[in-house]
């Protein structure tokens, strides 16, 4: 079996401030907004703002560059490397645009010209860890394992702690066939860093396919879940384990889960429905099975398997239908001829039935087929033995029609660019970071476990003045603009122009253009607009809050630009339970943005002296004062804003944290337990993490 490499995930926060600023005063603008929306993944909103630069400025090489990031975090590849070279056209120099068109060519399978612009790369930056890492994997993908070799080498030479190295190593040592070599690198990523989840899950897949050592294969596949709970990949494995070890429920159960995660997976409907097959569960097993045929109508596994249970229970007539389509497309296959046969003369059909069983026999003596099983062909006796093999998704050999379906191991893995932690790559599985702050929005992303918003008095009373066309939500999982959203709320600024000609003094008509301002990441002018809300109704509550939020994130954006370093976002981290990283926000010395902080401060005790019930604020004032080391106040915040709602699981898993900082383990411990209570999964990950 053949194991195809993933990318190194592009690192969005290094490229997005790794560029001189734009000399013209309205395209900087416009850029600087661009990069914002980048910067929190608002990829289509981004697109946006860089093609108005590009009309304005065709010479210019920056904007086809932001461009192509945020094509390539939209898996528009083609897309991405066509604006990488217009951007090297224009400046050959902007050494992270080879990255990014090489990740997009080796996503379309153009392996040579993906090397090409590595070794590029690495004229300019010769140890970049990227540029080395992908370079190899673009080289086992052509089969140049010599030079793969030498590639990963090199890389580990070079950044002896970078576990994805060795994981990348390891997939290049299976693919060559040394199993030995590579159950040693994947060691060693786990010894660098116990948390990848990923790690893990390679580690048990390897102890299957090269080991048959399911045990310990299964210890690997539950650790992996236990750091990635949400991981559809990882139950569809472990169920393939615990099949394989007999354990049919268990597998039922994992399969079962992944349906309620991702409704719509066809593979898990295929694999379920053999597994009720198997057990008797005839009826669930055929709805399971037109599941499939429903999503793919050409499924001729399922469309036969479904044919074998409509017999089994009786529906010779649907069977006979469903075997008519599955051996007109197989003409030759003989145990689909024996089993519509059978069905047939179940149904009276004596004639048609000695037919096809004549045709399956005749057929039998001049294929290269199996023998006839007559125990998996006879749909109405006893139960079919369970398969022993495994079918890839591209295996189209219908005699395989009773055995667990995998992915194809050579299915290309894509770089997953939506990070967890809204886009900063450095951070995951390296720090662990607070809860992010409550903002005004009108979208927000799904979660099953997302807790309830508290109701707040202010926030009620300016959604029931039908000013603003949607419905204002409080929410720290932000959600994305889609294309027709960006498109809305530029419309919807102009209407607020329009009112605002009408009648100046209006503070709904400033504060709703301000909502639209921030969602398209135009965070200088929405603060202009809360400013004049806040000067025509001083007691405006709520533009109070949003202009704390807004100038929050601009902070974040600008401390972003200046922090972000380019060496090595994989610094392992150092072991201890209090160490962790507080928000992204934080004090560089820098005066200018000292009293940026002050002013959001303000705004918060000012929210807070109007409305001292309102949780969000004193929250958002506990992440902005864990931002400044001042984790007294902070866990003042945070226990202000639990006494006033006990069931708030962001507060106790940030205020949980703060006490670890400070080296109060027991109350640290409590809080984080009591938020993975409350739905916060983050913190079960974390305890996890401690315990070992």
């Amino acid at each position: 079996m053949k194991f195809i490499f993933r990318p190194y995930i592009i690192l969005l926060s290094l490229l997005l401030f790794s560029l001189p600023a734009v000399a013209q005063i309205n395209t900087d603008r416009v850029m600087n907004i661009g990069r914002n929306a980048l910067y929190f993944e608002d990829y289509i909103l981004s697109m946006q703002y860089f093609n108005q630069v590009i009309k304005v400025k065709p010479y210019m090489a920056e904007p086809y560059f932001y461009r192509g990031v945020a094509k390539l975090s939209l898996d528009d590849f083609k897309g991405a490397e066509e604006d990488c070279t217009l951007c090297i056209e224009r400046n050959p120099f902007i050494v992270n645009a080879y990255q990014v068109r090489g990740i997009a060519r080796q996503n379309l399978g153009d392996y040579q010209g993906a090397i090409d612009d590595y070794t590029e790369g690495l004229r300019y930056a010769p140890e970049d860890r990227t540029f080395l890492n992908n370079k190899a994997i673009a080289e086992v993908q052509l089969k140049k394992y010599d030079e793969a070799e030498v590639s990963f080498d090199r890389l580990i030479a070079l950044h002896p702690n970078y576990y994805n190295g060795y994981m990348s190593r390891a997939q290049f040592y299976l693919e060559k066939g040394d199993t030995i070599k590579a159950m040693a690198d994947m060691d060693k990523a786990i010894s660098i860093d116990k948390y990848i989840s990923g790690a893990y899950a390679q580690r048990a897949i390897i102890k299957v396919l090269y080991k048959a050592d399911y045990e310990s294969a299964l210890a690997d596949m539950n650790e992996a879940l236990r750091l990635d709970p949400k991981e559809v990949s990882y139950y569809f494995n472990r169920a393939r384990i615990k099949y394989h070890q007999d354990d049919l429920q268990g597998a039922m159960a994992d399969y079962d889960y992944i349906l309620m995660l991702d409704p719509s997976n066809t593979m898990t409907y295929y694999n379920r429905g053999l597994l009720r097959m198997q057990v008797g569960e005839r009826n669930k097993a055929i709805s399971d099975f037109s599941e499939v045929i429903e999503a793919e109508p050409d499924n001729y596994f399922a469309i036969y398997n479904r044919a074998l249970l409509y017999d089994m229970i009786g529906s010779y007539g649907k069977a006979v239908a469903d075997f008519n389509v599955v051996l007109e497309q197989y003409p030759d296959f003989a145990i689909g001829f024996f089993a519509r046969s059978e069905a047939k003369r179940k149904m009276g059909d004596m004639k048609g039935g000695e037919q096809d069983f004549m045709l399956a026999m005749e057929l039998q003596k001049n294929t290269q087929y199996e023998p006839i099983d007559e125990n998996a062909a006879d749909a109405g006796g006893a139960q079919r033995s369970k398969p022993t093999d495994e079918r890839t998704e591209s295996d189209k050999n219908i005699n395989k029609f009773n055995q667990i379906l995998v992915a194809d191991a050579h299915t290309e893995y894509k770089p997953e660019y939506e990070n967890k932690i809204r886009g900063r790559v450095q951070d995951q599985n390296v720090q662990v970071s607070i809860q992010p702050m409550y903002v005004l929005t009108y979208y927000e992303r799904p979660d099953a476990v997302r807790q309830n918003i508290y109701y707040v008095k202010e926030l009620e009373e300016l959604n029931d003045t039908r000013v603003f066309s949607k419905k204002l939500l409080l929410t720290n999982s932000e959600a994305a603009l889609l294309s027709d959203q960006v498109s809305y709320h530029f419309a919807s600024i102009n209407d607020y122009s329009r009112l605002i000609e009408i009648n100046p003094a209006n503070p709904l008509a400033y504060f709703g253009r301000a909502v639209d301002f921030m969602l398209v990441q135009d965070f200088a002018s929405a603060l202009d607009d809360l400013n004049r809300a806040i000067l025509t109704s001083q007691n405006f509550t709520m533009a109070y809050f949003l202009r704390a939020v807004v100038r929050a994130k601009q902070i974040e954006y600008e401390i972003s630009t200046e922090a972000i370093q380019p060496s090595d976002f994989g610094a392992s981290r150092k072991k201890g339970s209090n160490d962790f990283s507080m928000p992204g926000l934080t004090s560089l010395g820098n005066e200018s943005l000292k009293m940026e902080y002050e002013m959001v401060l303000r705004d918060y005790e000012k929210v807070i002296e109007d409305a001292p019930r309102f949780i969000y604020a004193y929250y958002n004032r506990g992440n902005l004062r864990c931002s400044q080391q001042d984790y007294r106040g902070a866990i003042a915040d945070y226990t202000k804003a639990i006494e006033l709602r006990p069931d708030f699981g962001d507060a106790y898993y940030n205020r949980g944290l703060v006490y670890l900082k400070q080296g109060d383990t027991a109350r640290g411990t409590a809080d984080l337990s009591k938020a993975g209570e409350l739905g916060v999964v983050a913190a079960y990950n974390l305890l996890k993490r401690m315990s070992d």
